[in-house]
């Protein structure tokens, strides 16, 4: 399917005008097989352990297992783009068994509430994508260089933290203060915009860089929608303790 035959102006020519190319070159429908197959794939890993977990399994191992593995994974893409095409699926499988962790903690609590976070993400990005489109935010150097700033330094506070609770020292991130809730608002946004980052890296690449890439570029579109999933989900749990 050719998103260019749709009136639908987040697919329009502008953006996503996939011109007839090689095979050998990345293009969006490329992209976008994949990037679903990723998602069937973190959907059935999630699916599986949230049922572990209703059936009484600790899933904790999962949970964290999967954090540090995606981790591990995601640094290595970085330095080996070569590596994505088998990395890359690894990655889904990893985050789906967090996701499946976390997902299944927050539905014990708050039954409706995974639910009510996918639909936000999902509602998020296409918001996103036609913000990108109509050229309503552009993607200047100094937008990029303010948005990988921004998300570098949540990342090392969330490793900090995460380094510091094995000494049991509970970092506010973790709470429901108001402190903590405008840090996940503030996440919340920067995993939005870097939505921005992957839409702008596809449209510079299409059609011209090594059909491989479809990889890389995949993988940058499932960092940033996992993410802005787990912040929408952590805010919205915040939110519910809180009120």
């Amino acid at each position: 399917m050719r998103f260019s035959k749709t009136s639908n102006p987040a697919f329009s020519n502008y953006f996503w005008n996939d011109r007839k190319s090689s095979n050998e070159k990345m293009s969006v429908s490329g992209i976008f097989i994949k990037c679903m197959c990723c998602i069937a794939i973190v959907a059935s890993i999630t699916a599986y352990i949230w049922k572990l977990y209703s059936d009484g399994f600790d899933v904790e191992w999962f949970t964290y297992g999967g954090m540090i593995a995606a981790l591990i994974i995601s640094i290595i893409i970085s330095y080996k783009q070569l590596w994505a095409p088998v990395l890359v699926p690894l990655y889904a499988i990893a985050k789906g068994c967090f996701l499946g962790g976390i997902s299944s903690y927050t539905y014990a609590k708050f039954p409706n509430m995974p639910y009510q976070a996918i639909g936000v993400t999902i509602i998020t990005f296409f918001t996103i994508l036609v913000l990108y489109q109509t050229r309503i935010i552009v993607v200047t150097k100094k937008l990029r260089s303010v948005i990988i700033s921004s998300a570098a330094s949540i990342f090392l506070v969330y490793i900090i933290s995460w380094i510091l609770s094995f000494f049991g020292i509970k970092s506010f991130v973790w709470g429901v203060s108001w402190i903590a809730i405008g840090f996940n608002i503030i996440a919340a946004i920067v995993a939005s915009l870097t939505l921005l980052l992957d839409f702008d890296y596809i449209e510079r690449q299409k059609n011209r860089a090594p059909k491989s890439k479809e990889w890389f570029a995949t993988w940058g579109l499932l960092v940033s929608l996992i993410w802005l999933y787990v912040e929408i989900l952590r805010l919205m749990k915040k939110l519910a303790i809180r009120f």
